[in-house]
């Protein structure tokens, strides 16, 4: 009986990491691996004991993750690409502890930044990291992957980073997947009882361990059934292609590539595969999504005269920004395609906007229309969330959006050199998320500077999820060290503007450190909740 079932990238992945016996998932929400970890919390019982609660942020996912893989288990970890900046500290000692239950840490980038601040390619911290790597072309592959990927990090005692990218984390496609899942393990601690103590003495030698390692790496990698080299006749061309660039490929070939292509699923990259159709073809295209990372490798390997062979991003041969398309790798192998249908003159691009109703329109009204009339010096200093879109119409209330929590520092740094007033506003869920620590720099210098709390009670921009600091934003400030008298809430209605213009300019009058918390759920989760009621 075929039991073929439509999954997304993500939900493949979330499919086999249960089926491979996973006791937990930690993540953070962020596109595109936010379904990951809901696939897993909608498709468990309690009696299963499968941990599955949001974290604060991707470094604390990858600690919990680390410190349930001490205790033998198998874990997985999800996040987007910046995520991985967030949790690099821990990721990158994690090569060095190794590990004892199975690890999958899932990086998902954006190429093209549907929603996202850039088109960072985590590959490069698996190979900062010297770990092995894998990279899906197909749901199938990806629900294969993660199967594989937990034998091989037990096998090999480390963590296995699983790359993908937003068209196949959101595209849908059949997946068979294996019968019967497979038992969680026992709990079991390492063998070493110093395994993960990185003391300088100890980290040496486990580095070392880790050095040796790579042998090993590359030998799985020559063998692996996701590193395939399938001859063609015409030697004129030949094709290296990762993960879903594989596919934009074939895709472009439905009769059957007469190239030679070297497809790579898995990291370090086979050497062997890649002398072969190196020393077989003229010229070698490389197509990778993402940044040209094993391109520059392969020039790199090729020295500065052969690599004149190699094709790719970084020659213009395929864009150096944005997503690959079928159509973009078929210029690029010389084979044009024309668009069947032209777009409409009258068609328009829709920008995002804030909802109707949302609590962040009604706190950007006033605070856009007090400093602009009354302290005209002011700058804004944003952060990533829903109400990120303030930065565009009506509103052009933002100064600044670099990365999560930088509101607050930002702020505070302006302020530190004599801007006033400074403000930054932040979200919930990104406050407790990255800006805690910032406000307690805040609050040991009594910065001359506001900060905007807008709290809608959950993680919105990525759908709703649980906010780590519900109901208790101003016990954290207050625990904090900010002044009680200088945390202040309010709800953003309009029949509290007047309370609200009042607070604001009482604040940014005071010279110190002031918390404003405008609250108001979320006008979408709150329309979930009335329709579960019906």
């Amino acid at each position: 009986m075929d039991n073929k079932q439509l999954f997304l990238g993500d939900e493949a992945i979330a499919q086999a990491a249960l089926d491979a016996g996973l006791s937990g998932v930690y993540a953070y929400p962020g596109t595109p691996s936010t379904e990951i970890t809901e696939y897993i919390q909608s498709h468990t019982r309690p009696e299963e004991k499968i941990h599955s609660r949001w974290c604060t942020n991707e470094k604390t996912a990858m600690e919990a993750a680390l410190g349930m893989s001490y205790a033998g288990k198998r874990a997985l970890v999800c996040m987007k690409h910046v995520g991985m900046n967030v949790a690099a500290d821990c990721f990158v000692n994690s090569a060095i502890t190794g590990v004892n239950g199975g690890l999958v840490v899932v990086a998902a980038d954006d190429p093209s930044m549907h929603s996202s601040q850039d088109e960072q390619d985590s590959r490069f911290y698996g190979d900062f990291a010297l770990l092995p790597m894998m990279e899906p072309s197909s749901q199938q592959e990806a629900y294969d992957m993660v199967r594989h990927a937990y034998d091989f990090s037990e096998q090999m005692g480390e963590p296995v980073l699983l790359r993908i990218t937003t068209r196949l984390a959101h595209s849908r496609s059949g997946v068979t997947p294996q019968a019967g899942r497979r038992s969680q393990n026992e709990v079991s601690v390492p063998a070493d009882e110093r395994q993960f103590v990185l003391l300088p003495a100890l980290a040496r030698k486990r580095y070392a361990l880790l050095i040796e390692k790579q042998a090993e790496l590359l030998r799985a990698s020559e063998e692996s059934p996701y590193n395939i080299y399938t001859d063609g006749p015409d030697k004129r061309k030949g094709i290296v292609a990762f993960g879903i660039g594989y596919n934009y490929v074939m895709e472009n070939f439905l009769e059957g590539c007469p190239y030679p292509v070297l497809k790579i699923g898995q990291y370090p990259m086979p050497e062997e595969k890649l002398k072969k159709i190196f020393a077989e073809c003229e010229e070698v295209l490389v197509v990778e999504e993402g940044q040209p990372f094993a391109e520059r490798l392969l020039r790199g390997y090729l020295g500065s005269g052969d690599g004149q062979k190699v094709r790719g991003r970084l020659d213009g041969t395929l864009p150096r920004t944005g997503e690959l398309t079928p159509d973009s790798v078929g210029r690029a192998l010389g084979r044009e395609h024309k668009p069947a249908y032209s777009v409409p003159s009258l068609v328009e691009m829709r920008p995002p906007a804030l909802c109707d109703g949302c609590g962040h329109r009604d706190m950007y009204t006033i605070l856009t229309e007090v400093l602009r009339n009354e302290y005209p010096a002011a700058r804004v200093f944003g952060d990533i969330g829903c109400y990120t879109l303030g930065a565009g119409a009506p509103f052009y209330a933002i100064n600044s959006c670099v990365d999560m929590g930088a509101s607050i520092t930002m702020a505070k740094g302006a302020a530190d050199a004599g801007l006033y007033p400074a403000v930054s506003v932040i979200g919930d869920s990104t406050f407790t998320h990255s800006g805690i620590t910032g406000l307690l720099d805040c609050v040991n210098e009594n910065t001359d500077m506001t900060i905007i709390i807008s709290d809608n009670e959950t993680t919105a921009m990525t759908g709703g999820q649980d906010s780590a600091g519900t109901g208790r934003l101003e016990s954290i400030c207050r625990g904090i060290g900010v002044a009680p008298e200088h945390i202040r809430v309010v709800v953003p209605l309009k029949k509290n503007y007047e309370e609200m213009r009042t607070i604001l300019r009482e604040e940014l009058d005071y010279h110190g450190l002031s918390v404003i918390i405008p609250r108001r759920e979320c006008v979408q989760t709150l329309k979930r909740k009335k329709n579960k009621k019906q």
